[in-house]
């Protein structure tokens, strides 16, 4: 008999969200900010982030997610990194005018540092393809996702900012700064 330990993982699988990913997305979302985002510093707390996701899990929220899977703005995709039916990875892409955005890559905390992270990024350039510029926003004390962007080719744009969208219960905002990986044409 096989042991365990030397039978195959399930492996990483990457594909677009549907409706059943809901809760999955909304789980990922949540149990990465409660990881990255409490700060002594800017005065962020964990209670602030659970605050924020209080009414996320929601029957009417993930009626709402789940819609918006169904139905993504066609200049939209919302990517999820599966390991079976489990979702322990997801990124957001939007296409605008002069640019893209990357609106986020999530990894549940347990599995970052396995290539995750890279996985939704091959995909999301395949998406956006590289004629324009892609914009991405990240807590400026976010040491690991400013590193790992740096790692696909993103710079500093310099720009900083507080935005009322991520102002927490307590208070605090959130310090966002823009990185920026320039088109090559």
């Amino acid at each position: 008999m096989e042991e365990l330990s030397q039978q195959e993982k399930p492996k990483i699988e990457i594909a677009l969200a549907r409706p059943e990913d809901a809760w999955g997305t909304k789980n990922v979302f949540y149990q990465t900010w409660l990881t990255t985002y409490p700060n002594k510093e800017v005065g962020v707390t964990v209670e602030d982030v659970e605050d924020r996701y209080k009414d996320r899990f929601s029957e009417k929220e993930l009626a709402r997610r789940k819609d918006r899977l169904a139905n993504p703005p066609s200049n939209e995709i919302f990517l999820v990194a599966k390991e079976g039916d489990e979702v322990v990875g997801a990124c957001v892409l939007t296409k605008r005018g002069n640019f893209n955005q990357l609106q986020a890559i999530y990894v549940l905390p347990e599995y970052q540092g396995r290539g995750i992270g890279k996985m939704l990024w091959s995909e999301a350039l395949n998406f956006f393809g590289t004629e324009k510029d892609i914009v991405v926003e990240v807590a400026t004390y976010n040491t690991n996702a400013i590193e790992f962007y740096k790692k696909l080719g993103f710079q500093d744009t310099g720009k900083r900012w507080k935005d009322e969208y991520t102002r927490m219960k307590s208070g605090a905002i959130i310090p966002e700064m823009e990185m920026i990986l320039k088109a090559r044409k």
